[in-house]
């Protein structure tokens, strides 16, 4: 697929995920655009995942372990043909569109999460099942550089070390920014690519915003034998919306109708 295509799909992701926490009030913006670009590259073309196959074990998983992004994870699937439901009942009494992503009431969604670092986990566990099952099929994981806080991450990662899992990539969203501050003052879990080595991790990293740097991080990862790959995604918190980026203060927060106005006008010069 053309970058230019690429970057279409991002534009019309972004502008969903600013409608739904717009229409709900209620949401996190900030790290749901700034993860787009890594989510429209998975599925638009690394992931084998389509609409005959969406309800099939027989197919690539991902696993969003940095649930409260769901905007961005329902706006991509929406987009590729394989969400149904109505973007705008997101976060409303009676949706499928929780406000964590639910894998028992949407299609596509592999797994419910929203705990930080169960995400993870769950994904070392799915990639353990495809070896005994001797299936081909990749399981990918995207986690947050705040939530690489938790413990539970690196118990995960310290398994899939040790059990060699190939068949697993494991993506850091590296933003810096986390709800209270950045995430080197607030905890600070860096260095994230030595940390990974050190667990028996191929590191790769990248620029989460550039396709063809993407292509290149992805190509490598699934070349890589013996060993699980950690894919450090260099990204902007907000990324699209001006007065978003950069800023933690759109963790969790929906944009009054000024500001609403204002972020789906600067991106539709990405149309």
């Amino acid at each position: 697929m053309q970058k230019e295509v690429l970057q279409k799909h991002a534009c019309n992701i972004r502008r969903n995920i600013i409608q739904m926490v717009y229409d709900a009030q209620s949401g996190h913006p900030g790290g749901s655009l700034g993860a787009v670009d890594i989510l429209t590259y998975l599925y638009f073309e690394e992931m084998d995942v389509d609409k005959s196959n969406v309800a099939s074990l027989e197919r690539d998983r991902f696993v969003l372990s940095k649930g409260h992004t769901s905007p961005a994870l329902y706006a991509v699937l929406y987009e590729a043909g394989l969400l149904q439901e109505d973007l705008s009942t997101f976060r409303q009494i009676n949706s499928k569109l929780q406000g964590h992503p639910n894998m028992n009431y949407v299609a596509g969604v592999d797994m419910s999460t929203g705990s930080l670092g169960q995400g993870i986990s769950t994904a070392v566990g799915m990639a353990l099942a495809n070896r005994l099952d001797q299936s081909s099929h990749r399981v990918y994981v995207l986690v947050g550089d705040g939530e690489s806080e938790e413990g539970l991450v690196w118990e995960a990662m310290m398994a899939a070390g040790h059990y060699q899992l190939d068949n697993l990539c494991v993506i850091f969203d590296v933003n810096h920014l986390q709800i209270d501050g950045k995430i080197e003052d607030v905890l600070n879990p860096m260095p994230l690519d030595k940390k990974a080595e050190a667990f028996q991790f191929h590191v790769i990293c990248c620029d989460g915003h550039d396709f063809d740097d993407l292509q290149r991080a992805f190509d490598e990862a699934g070349k890589t034998k013996g060993k699980p790959t950690a894919i450090i995604a260099n990204t902007i918190k907000g990324k699209g919306v001006s007065f978003m980026e950069n800023n933690y203060a759109w963790h969790g927060s929906a944009p009054n109708e000024e500001q609403y106005l204002q972020a789906m006008e600067e991106l539709k010069e990405g149309i």
